[in-house]
Parts: structure tokens; sequence; C-alpha cells
């Protein structure tokens, strides 16, 4: 495994910083509540991702491969689970929304949104396949891979989430603001209908 371990975090670097669902969440969540109020968020997400990776290493895979009809049911809710994340950011800076829409995402939320998210998904899938030997020690394996990832995963979050707060700071009216957010939730919802396109 020490042989494939440059190339794994070559991979992982590029996994977690490329534009998906994740980075354009934390990006509206900086721009809308600042980098300290999004932590929570990013940590969500690493460990969220690394449990996934974990989970499919181990047999997760199996089940969908056995079961193909939950991958079907997966979709649609992560399309739900996307498009109220969608209407979150529309809201998140207006002030005549509800407090659950004005506040960033939690730890838990960012977690549990990987399971709902195909970018993570696709990911978690070809890292485990492309990384994992067959006679190897599986759980050493996927240790090294979720770890990979989630030393790659918070400060690429970190990136896209200062890039959030650096364009709030060009945003000094709330309807500059506002419009940021709306084009923010418009790219998550473009995001569910690439889903099915």
């Amino acid at each position: 495994m020490s042989d494939m371990l440059l190339p794994l975090l070559l991979f992982a670097a590029v996994g977690s910083l490329t534009p998906g669902p994740n980075n354009v969440m934390v990006t509206a969540s900086g721009t809308a509540f600042g980098f300290a109020r999004t932590v929570p968020h990013m940590f969500g997400v690493t460990a969220g991702f690394g449990v996934m990776i974990l989970a499919i290493g181990f047999g997760l895979a199996e089940v969908f491969r056995a079961y193909p009809e939950l991958h079907g049911w997966l979709r649609l809710a992560g399309a739900a689970y996307l498009l109220y994340l969608a209407v979150r950011i529309a809201r998140a800076g207006d002030p005549g929304a509800s407090e659950g829409a004005r506040r960033p995402l939690s730890f838990l939320e960012a977690a549990l949104f990987q399971w709902v998210n195909a970018k993570a998904w696709t990911l978690a899938l070809g890292v485990v396949t492309a990384f994992t030997t067959t006679g190897g020690n599986l759980t050493a394996e996927l240790l090294v891979i979720a770890g990979a990832f989630m030393l790659t995963t918070f400060p690429s979050l970190a990136v896209w989430c200062l890039f959030g707060v650096a364009i709030r700071c060009f945003l000094a009216s709330p309807r500059a603001l506002r419009i940021t957010n709306l084009v923010m939730a418009a790219l998550v919802a473009l995001s569910v209908v690439l889903l099915f396109v």
C-alpha cells in the first residue's frame, strides 16, 4: 500500500477540491455565515465521507449490488435533500426566513448528507475499488484510504469556505448577498437536474 500512498493522496486531493454539492454548500455557508460558523459543517463532511468509505469497503456496496432498487431510492432521497438544501441556501440571507433556514448545516446534517450525495458515492466506490487489493489487509487499506480523504477534505472545504467569505467582502449590500445566495442555490438545484439527465 505504501507505493500507492502518493497516488491515493493526489486522487483524494483532486476529488475533494473539484466542484460538487459539498463545495458549493460550504462556499454558500461561508458567504452567509462566515468561516467559524461553517466549521461544524466542514467537519461533518470530512467525518461523514470517511465513515462512508469504511462502510462501502466493508460491504455496503454488496448490499446495493444485491438490491439495485435501493440505489434508485437513494437517488430520489438525495435529490429531495439537495432541493431542501438549495432552499436553505436561497433563504440564508433572508431576514424573514425561519431560524432553521438562517443557520449553517450542523455536523450531523453535513455527515448524513454524504449518504445522499451522488459525488460522494461515486468517489467512495471508485477509491475503494481502485486502492484496495485482493489479497491485502482490507482493514488497513480502508483506514489508509479514509485517512487520506479526511486529511484532504477539510483543507479543500476550508479553501471553498474562504472563497465564500471573500465573496462576502465584495457583497456590501443585502441585495447582492441575496443574489449570490440565489445563484448558489440554483447551482445546487442544477446538480439535482444533472443527477437525472
